[in-house]
């Protein structure tokens, strides 16, 4: 018996349906998705409301959600996309200009399992769309490190032992920096699959859900280091 082992190009592309009120925007998304060989746009909507009624129609892998939109707006479209009383939840990833605290606890309590801004550039948008479709949260370092500077206090004393190894340390350090899974792989000369298998398991030691929480996280129980 001979198996056949399927390339990942070979594999059916993420279908990506994307929500801005911009076409601008939208065709500048558009040309970078499919620009890769595992995506795919299968529509576009100008505002929430066709963006629900697209996506239950075409039922994608990932919405790429705008929050200011006409007739229903991001926030409202995600909730009933993927918020707790939608009967089959989409993977929506809300890209924005706009990183008001309010709106990016909003957009994650809706059921975005990602919040990146506009121009955080083409390998950020990349990296949250297959993010979603892999199950994972995808937070923008610059939110991460915006969080860090409003939600956590300035006075931070060094906690009990914790439980993550000298690797797991550096890499939630780097995290809490704002640097992509690259960025800490090149500063930390490994590869990226290691930086994201080390983010996996801090995240299962310390029960954290995303890069916000890791990184509150180390402001809080890490001594700061010079």
């Amino acid at each position: 018996m001979t198996t056949t082992t399927v390339d990942h190009a070979e594999r059916s592309p993420l279908r990506v349906l994307l929500a801005d009120d911009q076409s601008m925007v939208r065709a500048g998304f558009s040309m970078i998705i499919e620009s890769q060989a595992d995506m795919t746009v299968v529509g576009e909507a100008a505002d929430g409301e066709r963006c629900v009624a697209l996506a239950a129609r075409l039922r994608p892998d990932v919405v790429v959600m705008d929050i200011r939109m006409p007739v229903l707006d991001g926030l409202a479209a995600t909730r009933a996309l993927a918020g707790p009383d939608a009967v089959d939840p989409v993977k929506v990833v809300i890209a924005t200009t706009f990183d008001d605290d309010e709106y990016v606890v909003t957009a994650l309590r809706n059921g975005a399992v990602g919040f990146i801004l506009k121009d955080a550039g083409p390998e950020m948008l990349l990296h949250a769309v297959r993010a979603a479709a892999s199950g994972e949260a995808m937070i923008s370092p610059a939110i991460t490190v915006r969080y860090l500077d409003r939600f956590v206090g300035t006075d931070r004393q060094p906690s009990a032992p914790n439980p993550l190894s000298v690797r797991e340390v550096d890499v939630a350090r780097a995290t809490a920096r704002g640097l992509t899974n690259r960025e800490i792989a090149t500063e930390l000369f490994v590869s990226p699959s290691t930086v994201k298998s080390h983010l996996e398991s801090i995240q299962v030691k310390l029960g954290l859900r995303n890069r916000v929480e890791i990184a509150i996280w180390v402001h809080e129980h890490l001594p700061v280091v010079d």
